[in-house]
């Protein structure tokens, strides 16, 4: 008789669990699956990007190129050519000459310049800044930079795992950047056009 009390105690007891547990989750906040979409402003005409990218490094600057490519893709910009130079030093001339055919509404540049021990590394990061510049305020054609130089750069595992999340942030960045200056200047366009600017 003791047995089947306790036998049916435990019973008792685990229903009571269940219960207990399945009415958890409806006194649990919503929650979303996945965090909501965003949906960025489209354009009014085709954009199309060139990106130029330094093979130096290339297992870390790759990291930008593709999360660049994602997130330029979610703001309505599908049109991206990829061009791939030795260093960041040969990225100006090649943005130059990709602005003067007048196919693209924006080049972006990304590159990792280290220090190499033998010359001032800040020295190239700065002539390539300074001449992406340059190029942009010639051509009209704006330029974005995710040519980056960082102070301690040494080639051991660690590092290199965190300037690839880095660059894959900067990506992102860039890939912001770039969409909301297009239509920043589409829209100043259309109004110096129109008579209401200028």
């Amino acid at each position: 008789m003791n047995q089947m009390l306790q036998d049916q105690d435990v019973q008792t007891s685990q229903i009571q669990t269940s219960e207990v547990q399945t009415s958890e989750p409806d006194n649990a906040p919503d929650t979303p699956a996945s965090p909501p979409v965003v949906e960025h402003p489209r354009f009014a005409k085709p954009q199309r990007v060139a990106f130029v990218q330094s093979s130096w490094h290339r297992e870390v600057v790759e990291e930008c190129r593709i999360a660049f490519l994602k997130e330029i893709e979610a703001r309505h910009i599908t049109n991206v050519d990829v061009f791939e130079v030795p260093g960041s030093f040969e990225i100006p001339l090649h943005a130059q000459i990709l602005a003067k055919t007048r196919r693209y509404t924006a080049i972006v540049a990304a590159g990792l310049v280290v220090d190499g021990g033998i010359y001032r590394h800040e020295f190239v990061a700065d002539t390539v800044i300074k001449a992406l510049m340059d190029v942009q305020l010639r051509t009209e054609v704006p330029m974005f930079s995710a040519v980056l130089t960082p102070q301690q750069f040494h080639e051991t595992e660690v590092h290199y795992d965190f300037f690839r999340r880095h660059f894959a942030i900067k990506g992102v960045e860039v890939a912001e950047a770039c969409a909301n200056t297009l239509l920043s200047l589409e829209r100043l366009r259309g109004q110096v056009a129109a008579g209401i600017v200028g």
